[in-house]
């Protein structure tokens, strides 16, 4: 994994992004269909997913999602952050063996509620925009760790 990031509030500013890199495997997809309950044969089952629109298994939208969770908690706020909300639009979908960039860029930074709103998105090899959304967050800046 890489080095997770830990910003104070001040240090955030509007236009700050980070990125990371996931490849979408097998793997991955039944351990999402174990962990969530979710086995529709889109996800799962080749034969079924053959004579769908799709002609092969599609990765799980949540699991996609999913990565959001890495992004806020250790990128961008990072560490000591907490995730309020989050909107999601599933605009393509993803399969096995893509090799997905997730990103967020800060668009907003309230002083006043300390809110860091952020657009977020996931993109394919093909640079096919597969999900979008905007996060909000903030930083729990009274945690010390240190004793």
């Amino acid at each position: 994994m890489d080095k997770p990031e830990n910003h104070k509030f001040s240090e955030l500013v509007v236009g700050m992004e980070r990125k990371f890199y996931v490849k979408i495997n097998e793997e991955l997809v039944l351990k999402f269909a174990k962990i969530s309950g979710d086995y529709n044969p889109l996800h799962i089952n080749d034969e079924f997913a053959k004579k769908t629109k799709f002609k092969k298994r599609v990765c799980h939208g949540m699991l996609l999602s999913s990565f959001f969770s890495k992004l806020v908690g250790m990128y961008i706020p990072g560490l000591h952050s907490l995730y309020l909300s989050q909107t999601l639009y599933f605009e393509n979908p993803c399969f096995i063996d893509d090799q997905i960039i997730i990103s967020g860029k800060i668009k907003n930074k309230s002083e006043s509620t300390k809110i860091i709103t952020l657009d977020v998105s996931i993109h394919n090899q093909l640079n096919q925009c597969l999900v979008s959304g905007e996060a909000k967050t903030m930083i729990l800046e009274h945690v010390n760790l240190k004793k």
